[in-house]
């Protein structure tokens, strides 16, 4: 009896947590079939590796359904119950859930799928591998920058972004650029460098992106630029080296995924960078482009000229820009304005009215703000921005849920301010007494 109680809630248990059923479009992988329906196929494959009791996984079937439905004809797409069968699982290297390979051209050498969790990177992803394919049986060549390979991983595009360096081009493009190169010296039969030759390129369009192309990923063939190998000491490959201008280059000894290499560009970017500009609102434009452009935009209400003086508004001013230049990697927007001049975004932030200098972090995209609490000093508003940069501190929507209308003022000259001159008026000759009486 409770062998037959233990059989029954075992297959209860297992109806349950099936991901795939027949009547999806992602076919089901087995030790039984992998063979003849992968490796012997002369279709690219997209292949999950799964266990039905993980979260991620059960979170990616919707979608990894959607992707098979949309690809249905164009790329197979299948799912292994690696914990089911573990030895599939195994001979593939698989150590986490869920894993996704794709089988290409060679279906003995799986490639990592890296890209995003929805349908649509997965088919961005399967679109990009099969038209490398594709490009790979038109040309009937393999390996190398120069081979016309693509990166398979979704965002990655192709090698179009990796810029080919030779012994004769190297010295103008890179020694004297004020850019930052990271530079990859690779052998074409080295089979390290193939597999880094998708994550460089997949890097390589997304640092141009996020840089504006003031880093700059690039490519040598060590064996037919030897002039460059020898005098770079290139003794294995690949060999990653960091050129940067004024400086020796230094050896980029990091991690070989795109992220690890688009987090490494992006901190030699920040780096580099010059501190973001701090922009006074004279007019809507500078609010929202600003705002629209960065994650958050700084904005600093200071009190009125009259209050302050240009010495006084000018410390300020230095205070935000030292706080600029600290949270420079962060690429936040800096603005101000001056105590009264656009009363109506004060009061959207809460501030209205009183208690200057005064400070507000928003998040143009959820229309979010953050108030400077403590002392508008280097230790007061570091603390504040410390807490936001680490996803701390109390949040509320903008007034409105909008931003105001901005009026157009004229920028501040640098100069102190100035009371209104009133007009003079000659009394001298005129008869007071006669005044009145025109008055009555």
């Amino acid at each position: 009896l409770l062998f037959v109680v233990g059989t029954v809630s075992c297959t209860l248990f297992l109806a349950v947590n099936s991901l795939y059923s027949a009547s999806d479009d992602v076919i089901e992988l087995t030790p039984a079939n992998f063979n003849k329906e992968v490796i012997q196929s002369e279709s690219l494959w997209l292949v999950e590796f799964y266990a039905p009791w993980c979260g991620h996984c059960q979170r990616l079937t919707p979608e990894w359904k959607k992707a098979a439905t949309a690809l249905k004809g164009v790329v197979k797409v299948g799912a292994v119950d690696a914990d089911k069968h573990q030895s599939l699982g195994g001979q593939y290297g698989v150590r986490g859930f869920p894993t996704i390979k794709i089988f290409g051209a060679n279906k003995n050498k799986a490639e990592d799928y890296q890209g995003g969790r929805t349908s649509d990177a997965i088919v961005d992803a399967a679109l990009s591998a099969l038209r490398s394919l594709v490009k790979e049986r038109l040309s009937g060549r393999s390996g190398g920058y120069s081979s016309g390979r693509q990166s398979r991983e979704s965002g990655g595009g192709d090698k179009k972004d990796v810029i080919e360096l030779t012994d004769d081009s190297f010295d103008k493009n890179v020694i004297n650029s004020d850019d930052v190169w990271m530079v990859e010296f690779y052998a074409p039969w080295c089979g390290h460098c193939k597999n880094l030759e998708p994550e460089w390129a997949a890097a390589a369009t997304e640092v141009k992106e996020q840089t504006k192309g003031k880093v700059k990923l690039a490519a040598v063939d060590a064996t037919v630029n030897q002039m460059l190998a020898g005098r770079y000491g290139i003794r294995g490959f690949p060999t990653i080296k960091i050129f940067q201008k004024g400086e020796d280059p230094v050896d980029y000894d990091g991690g070989r995924t795109r992220s690890d290499i688009i987090a490494r560009a992006l901190d030699l970017f920040s780096d580099n960078a010059p501190p973001p500009e701090l922009l006074e609102i004279i007019s809507e434009d500078v609010l929202k482009s600003t705002c629209d452009a960065h994650q958050l935009c700084i904005i600093s209400v200071l009190p009125h000229i009259l209050d302050t003086g240009a010495s006084g508004r000018n410390s300020y001013l230095d205070v935000m820009l030292k706080m600029a230049e600290k949270y420079k990697k962060k690429m936040w927007g800096w603005l101000w304005t001056e105590a009264g001049a656009q009363s109506d975004l004060e009061s959207s932030l809460g501030i209205g009215g009183f208690g200057y200098p005064a400070m507000a972090a928003i998040n143009a995209r959820k229309m979010k703000f953050a108030l400077l609490k403590g002392s508008f000093s280097e230790q007061g508003i570091n603390e504040f921005l410390r807490e936001l940069s680490v996803g701390r501190g109390s949040t509320a929507p903008v007034g409105g849920g909008a931003f105001p209308k901005i009026h157009s003022v004229e920028p501040w000259d640098g100069k102190d301010g100035e009371l209104p001159v009133e007009d003079d008026i000659d009394l001298s000759d005129v008869d007071l007494d006669d005044l009145g009486k025109d008055e009555l």
